[in-house]
């Protein structure tokens, strides 16, 4: 268990975390959320000791291994396998002293100890993560030097899966990752027999791979069971009995006030006005819940839609070398309103795909049949390089709009998000989130007909991620999208495209069925637990097995309800609790409820900890 007593944490003077408690069950996979600034990162760094906590302290194991990705992508003459097997280290020692140790006695130790640590099978396990997350068997085996640097950022990410840390820390894991490399990801971590901790702005990701939201707000911490939208809605719901409180007390508050005003100067109620004005000075005001402002993002519509279809390819081949095509063969036909996602793993052609149509490659052979006047708006994360660092947002603004009135270059800015202050700030101080904002308001100026999005959502939190599925959902022209991030795709997406094999072609089926697809042929759900599942060395599950996973799956179903009726318990005396007359008319009911809300939370702690076993227990044999 880790523990979060009490901590508050301070950076370059700005208080993130203000005597903020909570504690994280073992084996529990958590993910952090809370608007860009709340201290996510620095809480991460503060668990490495890499941050000093002002007060409190954060308790785990003492000989926790604890593991998360390093900054910098690894490099060197290694191949990809031996780079991810080196991360092992216990193994990688003993397997050198195997080989120089003289004393039969030791030479023993260390072939028990290789025993228990399932050395042997170190390779092909490695061999499997490597696949998950993109790599064939020829690439495991090339040097890492030979790869850029966000395949190398895959090869980091690999390595600490392998070494399996007691503790994972991972801070946006996906972002390097394409869609089936993620949908790989969700699956492996769902099944990760550790704690982890996951800093992510991937919906799909916190609903799909966590069994525990830890919310940073208003410089406090708290722990919700589920996934992401388990969560949404309870703070939802939380949000408006919060309220619904404040309003009643608000009333009381005025009551109170006027009678006082009322009655102060009277003699005969002076009593009763005293006594009221120490029961007003008692009533602590419940603070509004201050939510932050909705992420800005909107995309120009064409000034008038064009008859379809507005693109046709034509037995095309395009490629980046003369004779050497990427992609060959391929007869597409694109509409007006079409929203099209295109599927494949990196290197399979999206990009130059997504290049081809926005007129950035010509073909080498066949023939592209563009609508007069169609007008393409591209964006592409790599594009973030040419904003200029030294400008703002209403200097990019008003290079496109040449002669403009300074009143009009600022209505456009305000429409792209940057109002005000925010319209002048330099690029160089914008957030990653700000900059993709701005990037996407410039590439879809001047009101695009066909929309293409590379990875738009690297940089973008939850709230602009959905600002961005609504902006695109208004936009009434075509859109061709490329992203790792599944609830985008779902969101907005309503044609799937296939890159691989040297073609495109349109897929036959949905993104649940390209996911089963995906985990099938790459064996994501045989690879967690050393190879402890026995049905991925062939076997069946025996008689035993299949009753006691039976008998796991009745005990998950009874402690899921328990938990919810402990939940429903919490609220019901959070509701009554919430009344502020109940404190001031009878303290001692008010002070029973206290009683028992904290009785009924550590019920709901011990349940939830049985819970978070027997399940793990039973994805043993998923």
């Amino acid at each position: 268990m880790i523990v979060f007593d009490d901590i508050s944490l301070r950076i370059a003077g700005k208080l993130l975390l203000d005597h903020a408690s909570v504690a994280i069950p073992d084996g529990a996979r958590v993910g952090m959320v809370g608007r860009n600034g709340a201290g996510k990162t620095t809480l991460f760094n503060a668990i490495l000791g890499q941050v000093e906590i002002e007060t409190g302290s954060i308790n785990m194991p003492s000989r926790a291994r604890i593991g998360c990705v390093a900054q910098e992508a690894p490099a060197g003459p290694a191949t990809l396998l031996e780079m991810v097997l080196a991360a092992d280290t216990e193994r990688a020692k003993l397997m050198i002293e195997r080989e120089t140790a003289a004393d039969p006695m030791r030479i023993a130790e260390v072939e028990n100890r290789l025993v228990e640590i399932d050395a042997h099978s170190a390779p092909s396990r490695a061999a499997k993560i490597l696949a998950g997350l993109g790599f064939n068997e020829a690439a495991q085996a090339r040097p890492c030097s030979e790869f850029s640097g966000g395949w190398r950022m895959r090869v980091a990410l690999a390595a600490l899966l392998f070494s399996e840390p007691d503790l994972l820390l991972l801070d946006e894991p996906t972002n390097y990752l394409d869609l089936e490399g993620a949908l790989w990801f969700q699956d492996y971590l769902a099944r990760y027999p550790h704690t982890v901790v996951l800093i992510s702005h991937d919906r799909d990701l916190l609903d799909s791979s966590v069994s525990f939201i830890l919310h940073f707000d208003q410089m406090k911490l708290k722990l919700y069971r589920g996934g992401f939208s388990q969560f949404d809605r309870q703070r939802r719901e939380q949000l408006v009995v919060e309220q619904k409180a404040r309003k009643r007390q608000e009333a009381e508050r005025a009551h109170i006030t006027a009678f006082v005003e009322r009655f102060r100067a009277t003699a005969s109620k002076a009593r009763q006005a005293q006594s009221r004005i120490k029961a007003l000075a008692r009533m602590e005001p419940l603070a509004a819940h201050v939510q932050d402002a909705p992420a800005a993002i909107s995309i120009r519509a064409p000034e008038k839609l064009l008859s379809p279809p507005i693109i046709v390819l034509d037995e095309v081949s395009v490629g980046y070398e003369p004779g050497k095509p990427i992609l060959r063969g391929l007869d597409l036909r694109i509409d007006e309103d079409d929203r099209i996602a295109l599927l494949g793993p990196n290197g399979n052609g999206k990009s130059t795909f997504s290049k081809l149509l926005a007129d950035r490659l010509k073909p080498e052979a066949g023939k592209i049949v563009r609508a007069p006047k169609l007008q393409i708006a591209y964006l592409a994360q790599h594009q973030l390089d040419e904003l200029h660092a030294d400008e703002s947002p209403a200097e990019h603004v008003r290079r496109l709009m040449p002669g403009a009135p300074e009143s009009k270059v600022r209505s456009r800015a305000a429409e792209m998000g940057f109002s005000a202050s925010a319209a002048d700030t330099k690029v160089a101080q914008l957030s990653g989130g700000e900059k993709a904002r701005l990037l996407l308001g410039l590439a879809a100026f001047h009101g695009p007909h066909l929309l293409i999005l590379d990875e738009p959502t690297n940089h973008l939190d939850i709230e602009a991620r959905a600002a961005l599925i609504s902006a695109v959902n208004d936009f009434p022209g075509a859109v061709v999208l490329v992203s790792h991030d599944r609830h985008l795709l779902d969101a907005c997406a309503d044609r799937l495209w296939l890159v691989a094999d040297g073609t495109v072609t349109p897929f036959d089926g949905d993104l649940d069925q390209y996911r089963r697809q995906v985990l099938g042929s790459s064996g994501a759900n045989k690879l967690n637990g050393k190879g402890k599942d026995k049905r991925a060395n062939g076997h069946a599950r025996s008689d035993e097995e299949r009753t006691e996973l039976k008998t796991l799956k009745k005990r998950i179903k009874e402690l899921e309800g328990a938990v919810t009726k402990f939940e429903r318990e919490i609220e019901k005396i959070d509701a009554k609790l919430a009344d502020t007359t109940l404190h001031a008319n009878n303290p001692s009911e008010a002070a029973s409820l206290a009683k028992t809300r904290a009785g009924t939370a550590i019920a709901l702690a011990k349940v939830e900890e049985e819970w978070l076993a027997v399940s793990a227990r039973a994805e043993s044999y998923a």
